[in-house]
């Protein structure tokens, strides 16, 4: 959530960030107001608890004449504190209800606009020419299926649409991709984790999910646990309700887990092969540092998600996402784009956002610098998912005759395997 202070101050900003991302500009008048009662209602409150208090001091050195008035008085305070204390207690709670509908600010730098308004900042790689090359390249889910590493036939009988088995060097890939990635994110000083993938509803709600997102989220109502789509919500939450001394900053963690991902909205998007599916598993770069070190750890996210990417050889673009299509959370977000060669276009393979203090407030994660208190900064940075991860090296690297060129960053971690080869069947 963002600082009630800088509301104040400032609400036309709040205003412009709320139009920018496409959202409710009047819900921000709605939590002025609603701010305003509970500050005021707060005094009140105050007010008459501090009248209640000497008044009780009054009454046992009162005349017998004036007990009895101080008496009725005292009865009426007291019901007066109780409404004041309900009313408080209501006006906060529609402070809170509101503040968490609110996205993040929207950094100034970041275009204005929706999904296809973002700006490109970098490309990296060729862009092979298969024609030149003498032959039509084929699609991932082809190409897997010649490897019989992928299926998604038996997938569709055991548990229905956007589901899939890795199955022989498909399995051996995903396990090369998730061990070379954690490598380097070890090698880069983050912490490996594996991490819960059913986590409370406070979770969920305090890393922004449960708002526009909401959608795509699963829930299980019975036990009323949610199942996430990215490691990014129990990483966020490790340090909820605790205050880290300055010094241990930053702390960064690269969560592995399944993700899960109800995809509502895509119907007809993607229905062909695993690019985009209900259930997958990712690694995840995540970041506490101080506030005044947000945008350059968040440039360094970017980084190590270029470093990845190059590592495999993959021809991609870098683009700063435009205002209408962050998450709520974000105050900035660079995607990592790889080329489709039968798609004929880029496509999203990795994310790098900066929260800022918004997810540490929901979550009242702290840092304690000398004898200041206050919320520090939350970053996030997909470092490998892998489905996507596999759709763009078959792709890019299959060769004429339907194998796959292993790329190096990954032959240790396939046996030295420098080629995938078709199954005879």
């Amino acid at each position: 959530m963002i600082d009630l202070r800088l509301l104040r101050e400032d609400p036309d900003r709040v205003r412009a960030s709320q139009r920018a991302r496409g959202e409710d500009v009047d819900l921000v008048d709605a939590l002025l107001s609603a701010d305003e009662r509970r500050r005021s209602s707060g005094v009140r409150f105050d007010e008459l608890r501090s009248e209640q208090k000497s008044l009780g001091k009054l009454i046992p050195k009162a005349s017998p004449e004036e007990r009895a008035e101080l008496l009725k008085r005292a009865e009426q305070l007291k019901n007066d504190v109780k409404a004041a204390d309900a009313e408080q207690h209501e006006a906060d709670e529609e402070t809170r209800r509101l503040l968490l509908r609110l996205g993040n600010l929207v950094h100034p730098d970041v275009p204005v606009g929706g999904e296809e308004d973002f700006v490109v900042l970098e490309t990296h790689g060729t862009i092979r020419d298969f024609a030149a090359e003498g032959f039509e390249p084929r699609d991932h889910l082809e190409l897997g299926e010649a490897l019989d590493a992928i299926d998604v036939e038996r997938a569709a009988k055991v548990s229905g649409s956007r589901f899939y088995y890795l199955k022989g060097v498909g399995a051996l890939l995903e396990l090369a991709l998730v061990n070379a990635a954690v490598a380097q994110a070890t090698e880069a000083g983050f912490i490996p984790m594996l991490t819960p993938t059913l986590v409370r509803p406070r979770a969920m709600e305090g890393t922004g999910f449960l708002g526009q997102a909401a959608e795509n989220v699963y829930h299980l109502e019975k036990d009323d646990y949610y199942l996430v789509g990215t490691s990014e919500v129990p990483l966020a939450a490790y340090h909820m309700d605790e205050i880290v001394d300055a010094d241990q900053l930053p702390l960064r963690y690269a969560g592995f887990s399944p993700c899960y991902r109800r995809e509502a909205g895509t119907y007809g998007k993607d229905t062909r092969g695993i690019f985009r599916v209900h259930q997958f598993d990712k690694v995840e770069m995540f970041s506490y540092v101080a506030p005044e070190e947000a945008e350059a750890e968040h440039k360094r996210l970017l980084e190590w998600e270029k470093q990845w990417l190059n590592a495999l050889e993959l021809p991609f673009q870098v683009i700063d996402v435009a205002s209408g299509d962050l998450g709520a959370s974000a105050s900035r977000k660079y995607d990592c784009e790889a080329w489709i060669p039968t798609q004929g276009k880029y496509r999203e393979l990795t994310s790098a956002s900066n929260c800022d203090s918004f997810q540490a407030r929901r979550l009242s994660v702290r840092m304690r610098d000398g004898k200041k208190v206050q919320p520090l900064a939350t970053l996030n940075g997909t470092l490998c998912a892998v489905p996507r991860t596999i759709v763009a090296i078959l792709e890019n690297h299959q060769l004429a005759d339907g194998s796959v060129r292993v790329p190096e960053v990954l032959r240790p971690y396939l046996g030295g395997r420098e080629v995938l080869e078709p199954v005879a069947k």
